[in-house]
């Protein structure tokens, strides 16, 4: 019995497999050891996992994948899982970046790129990963992710950058005000995922021409400052998340503008990851 875990800022796709067949799926809150202390993130897999898997004490493989898991969160990410599946004989702690070229290119070299809540790539040789341009966070970097698109989004509605109507449709339809956004990225946790959460407003217009270049040149600062940093001759580039995925039209015109072809688009990453392990 396998359970594979592939886990992003906002949410945690879990799979349990016995051998290469699908026993059950599950969608949980994000988990990262970086942000999050061990008793939030046990308490977030019991309740999450352990509480709904009828064969949690068969487990005997873990395989997880996310953001934040850098080496010297792995021990604790390690201990926190071998205490919620005791039974499990292996316990593996990998990157989310590792698990997206998994899943992307399998045992082929490639670029993979994580487009979400964060952004992230990385230079991939079939096995390990070669290289990789530091992401640095939403407020340092983080380009093409969407809680950059909030960022800016919020930019321009303050200053000018979108119509008066966008602006006031958000505010209308949130309920927030000026203040509120403040407080919300200033003085509250997760300020991330709160700017990500505007991606869903933002694609709702994407009819209007600015809002849809804000979409364009997040990408574009993407490709610039991050794959473009790469090697990549004759590697392929891919790219996994809710940001690639729904704005994949944007993505690709980005990728265009900026000499780039992107060849595959995953939503997620676990149905790569499920063929990777299934092997």
């Amino acid at each position: 019995m396998k359970l594979i875990a592939d886990s992003g800022s906002t949410k945690t796709d879990w799979c349990v497999m016995d051998g290469s067949r699908v026993v059950q799926r599950m969608a949980g809150q994000g988990i990262n050891p970086f942000q999050q202390s061990p008793p939030v993130i046990l308490k977030t897999i019991t309740d999450d996992v352990v509480s709904k898997v009828t064969c949690a004490g068969d487990i005997d493989e873990v395989y997880f994948y996310g953001a934040g898991c850098r080496e010297e969160m792995k021990p604790m990410m390690h201990g926190v899982l071998s205490e919620c599946f005791p039974g499990a004989v292996k316990v593996d702690v990998e990157t989310d970046m590792l698990g997206a070229a998994r899943a992307l290119f399998a045992d082929e070299p490639g670029i993979a790129c994580i487009l979400g809540t964060g952004a992230n790539s990385c230079m991939y040789d079939g096995k390990n990963i070669t290289g990789n341009v530091p992401p640095l966070g939403y407020i340092l970097g983080d380009e093409g992710s969407g809680a950059v698109l909030g960022k800016l989004f919020v930019n321009a509605m303050f200053k000018g950058g979108v119509s008066d109507a966008v602006r006031d449709g958000y505010l209308s339809e949130s309920g927030l005000t000026l203040a509120d956004i403040i407080n919300r990225v200033y003085r509250e946790p997760l300020p991330n995922r709160f700017l990500a959460s505007m991606s869903l407003y933002v694609h709702r217009h994407l009819d209007d021409e600015r809002v849809r270049l804000l979409v364009v040149d997040n990408f574009r600062n993407f490709f610039r400052r991050n794959v473009a940093l790469y090697s990549h001759d004759g590697y392929a580039v891919g790219c996994v998340g809710s940001m690639a995925y729904c704005y994949g039209s944007q993505l690709a015109e980005a990728a265009r503008m900026e000499g780039f072809e992107v060849a595959k688009v995953l939503k997620s990453p676990m149905e790569g990851l499920v063929a990777y392990h299934s092997r």
